[in-house]
């Protein structure tokens, strides 16, 4: 019994000519190729319709070798292109590309429905066309509904009446006397070649309703690219072959003008138009089958919102996507009433053609990194992928620059909308790769003297438990603004944590900052304890010449830690990491971070990295209403005026908008002069000693601190690093 189930699940699976190849040679050979190739050919001529076909062949032959390589990389599910897609360039990218392919796909049916039913009214003006494209959309729909094997035996007729039509126009007659029409009609009366050239292209994008397929198929690494291939080069022979029957029959301008022009070479004139109707029918069911597979798809990979999960499901042993039918037919019901979608067509061949200009861009970036899991059965060099990508995207703009522009902003807008949904995927994505390789590029192109022009603060900040010292990482958020890296480091017991626990300290710190929406690294350290490891960290925390080049922390209150502390300072100071001390007194903050006083001792080291760290927190988002003042202390009214002609000169050139005053002693000493004059500001940066020329530095910093306890939040700052930051400011 299980043997038996399985053969009929085995044979409820398509092979490579029922599922591949006809689907997609019928959509080729569509309508264009009756009601406009004659129009090509008496515009163009014969050679310049041979280029239009090669032309646009090949640049659908390059798309079909990047459909090859990614089908043949991975086993394919349902889905087609998006699966594709999806799987290589991530949800976000596979969903801003899948939704506008449904829609673009599900339109299609009722382009192609109102086709069918507008030439068969020509021929039977009794018929009314509304009525007709509903009979002909429920027909279809019950078929695609009923059975996908069955619908695809009647594209088998549909492919037989092409053949017969083809055959017809093949040994039919001149229509008068004729030679082969070489250049078309004169210059002044015809339509330029490219304009031809758009006109003629989407008769060869037919490729992607077979591989819309790939989950209805028994091998779809096998059949989609063999399948693909076959249909690519059948529909360039014939379309080779039918503009020397074309043009050595019937002059130019006749072809310009009569639309059925086959019709009338043709040995039998019925033939073509049987022709005609097979073509659009093939075309709707090929795309009434493809889109809701795109539509299930979608909708398994959560892509669509939660109630659309009902498009998930599948009935009898093929497996039909019938909620997703439904809504197709439903969606067609609706179109084909209205009848009209000519506003809409062009967008809708934007969306295919991005669709195959994403593929190219899939496989030819995949095989570039070269992946360890990009691993095809059928190689391409990625410069044929780019060139197909290239090709899509020139073919849009020469077809419809407007309707270009607005698939564009529509993929846009759904991408956004994805990424804010933060989809949770199980799959894999380029972007990793990509990054990594640029990472790669960069880094070993990073200068190992770092130029005083493009410094930027690589800040560490040992922050230990970001809830409880939050104002050390809000302040490197805000001094970085975006524009440079910081991380964010806890250093944890030995003994008290195991290493198997620290990846769940860096998720809960990473999960922690995206809720307050801070952008930053996270490194978390397990040693014997904090100042051990944070020298350990800084000895070894970076990659090649990118390491962090200040390190940013907060203050210690324990007198026993002060020595280890103040010695930890000192081998920051050796490493040439410039230190930033955050000294928060009774938790006040930053208050209302209106302003920032600076303590100025000169243009050198500590003074011009205050002035650079001050610039920076201007302009961020918080402190970009602040005012920076510049206090330098002077003995006298006489030493006064020197040092205000000397910063005159130095803030001129400095261009940071920040003003100065320089304060008298007159004998007053200078902390009290500091305690008074930025008793109410909101945040002070003073100059720190190098800790080798105090000698006992813990010494020194006690006193510091006790001298400034009346002041608000402050920042001590150690310029250490090897930069002449004064070129920073000029």
């Amino acid at each position: 019994m299980a043997g038996r189930e399985t053969k009929q699940r085995k044979y409820s699976k398509l092979g490579t000519f029922g599922g591949v190849f006809t689907p997609s040679l019928l959509t080729i050979l569509g309508v264009i190729m009756y009601l406009r190739f004659g129009w090509v050919v008496g515009n163009v001529g014969l050679i310049g319709t041979l280029l239009i076909v090669t032309l646009s062949t090949s640049i659908t032959f390059l798309t079909s070798l990047s459909i090859a390589a990614v089908a043949t990389n991975a086993p394919v599910k349902g889905g087609g292109a998006y699966f594709l897609i999806s799987r290589s360039l991530g949800a976000e990218i596979g969903g801003a590309v899948g939704i506008p392919l449904y829609l673009a796909q599900a339109f299609s049916v009722s382009l192609y429905i109102i086709g069918f039913s507008e030439s068969l009214t020509a021929v039977f003006p009794v018929l009314e066309p509304r009525w007709v494209s509903l009979a002909t959309t429920l027909l279809l729909g019950f078929l695609a509904l009923f059975s996908t094997q069955a619908t695809i035996k009647v594209q088998y007729i549909i492919l037989g009446l092409i053949a017969l039509s083809l055959l017809s126009l093949f040994f039919g007659r001149p229509l008068e006397d004729s030679h082969i029409e070489l250049w078309g009609v004169p210059a002044s009366q015809s339509v330029s070649f490219w304009q031809v050239f758009a006109i003629f292209f989407p008769a060869v994008t037919g490729i992607m309703t077979g591989v819309n397929m790939s989950g209805d198929l028994k091998d779809p690494a096998k059949s989609i690219p063999k399948g693909t291939f076959m249909a690519v080069g059948v529909g360039f022979v014939i379309y080779m072959i039918l503009p020397i029957i074309l043009a050595s029959r019937v002059d130019a301008a006749t072809l310009v003008a009569e639309p059925l022009i086959m019709e009338q070479i043709a040995l039998w004139g019925g033939a073509i138009l049987l022709g005609v109707w097979g073509a659009t029918l093939s075309s709707a069911t090929g795309s009434l089958l493809g889109a809701p597979r795109v539509l299930q798809a979608l909708a398994n990979d959560k892509i669509l919102p939660s109630w659309a999960g009902f498009f998930t499901q599948v009935t009898g042993k093929e497996k039909i996507p019938r909620a997703a039918t439904l809504f197709t037919i439903g969606i067609t019901l609706v179109t084909v009433y209205f009848g009209n979608l000519n506003l809409i067509a062009p967008i809708l061949t934007m969306f295919f053609l991005t669709t195959y200009a994403v593929l190219n861009v899939t496989a030819g970036v995949e095989t570039f990194l070269k992946s360890p899991s990009f691993r095809p059965k059928f190689k391409v060099h990625w410069v044929f992928s780019l060139l197909g990508a290239l090709g899509c995207a020139a073919v849009m703009f020469l077809i419809n620059s407007l309707a270009t522009i607005a698939a564009f902003l529509v993929i846009g807008i759904i991408f956004i909308w994805l990424k804010r949904r933060k989809i949770r995927r199980t799959w894999g994505g380029l972007g990793s790769g990509i990054l990594s390789s640029i990472i790669r590029y960069a880094l070993l192109r990073l200068e190992k003297e770092v130029d005083a022009k493009s410094w930027r603060p690589n800040i560490l900040v040992l922050s230990g438990s970001p809830t409880k010292r939050w104002r050390l990482i809000e302040l490197t958020n805000d001094i970085t603004n975006g524009n440079s890296l910081f991380t964010v480091s806890t250093i944890l017991s030995e003994s008290n944590v195991p290493q198997e626990k620290v990846k769940d300290y860096e998720s809960q710190i990473m999960d922690f900052l995206a809720n307050k929406n801070v952008h930053a690294l996270v490194r978390v350290l397990r040693a014997p304890d904090p100042f051990t490891g944070a020298t350990q960290l800084v000895n070894a925390y970076g990659l090649g010449q990118l390491v962090p080049n200040t390190v940013l922390l907060g203050d210690t209150k324990e007198n026993a830690h002060l020595k280890p502390y103040s010695e930890m300072i000192r081998h920051f100071y050796k490493s040439r990491k410039n230190v930033i001390i955050v000294q928060d007194e009774n938790n006040k903050g930053f208050r209302k971070k209106q302003v920032i006083d600076i303590w100025w001792g000169g243009l050198k080291k500590n003074g011009s990295l205050m002035i650079i760290l001050a610039y920076l927190l201007k302009n961020s988002r918080e402190w970009q209403q602040a005012q920076v003042n510049v206090k330098m202390v002077v003995p006298n009214s006489e030493a006064s005026a020197g040092a205000r002609k000397n910063l005159d000169a130095i803030f001129s050139g400095m261009r940071t908008g920040f003003g100065y005053q320089i304060l008298e002693s007159q004998g007053r000493d200078f902390w009290d002069i500091l305690s008074e004059e930025s008793a109410k500001s909101d945040l002070v940066l003073i100059g720190l000693a190098v800790p080798e020329l105090e000698g006992e530095f813990e010494v020194y910093y006690t006193a510091l601190k006790e001298k400034t306890q009346a002041l608000p939040t402050k920042v001590f700052v150690l310029a250490a690093q090897e930069v002449e930051f004064d070129k920073v400011l000029h």
